[in-house]
């Protein structure tokens, strides 16, 4: 069952919300309006969105994905997703 994971630091009032990984879903991602970032200093990329969590969350679930869990690390909160069935 594909899982995603949602994360924005909570310590900027406004700035991206990160959906998915380089692997995500890119039809996915469009509707999300996310784009495929890399960061200076990573060696990885991540999709990230101005949407705030709470409509990215929204946009989610209308297309079938549920939370299924969420917690704080540190300055960031993550919320981690399913495709339901």
């Amino acid at each position: 069952m594909p899982y995603m994971i949602v994360s924005k630091q909570i310590n900027f009032d406004v700035g991206p919300t990160y959906v998915g990984d380089s692997k995500s879903d890119p039809a996915l991602m469009a509707y999300l309006k996310a784009d495929l970032k890399t960061h200076p200093g990573n060696n990885y990329a991540c999709y990230q969105t101005a949407l705030v969590p709470r409509v990215v969350l929204d946009m989610l679930e209308e297309k079938g994905w549920e939370v299924v869990s969420s917690t704080g690390i540190g300055q960031t909160c993550v919320w981690t997703l399913r495709l339901s069935k």
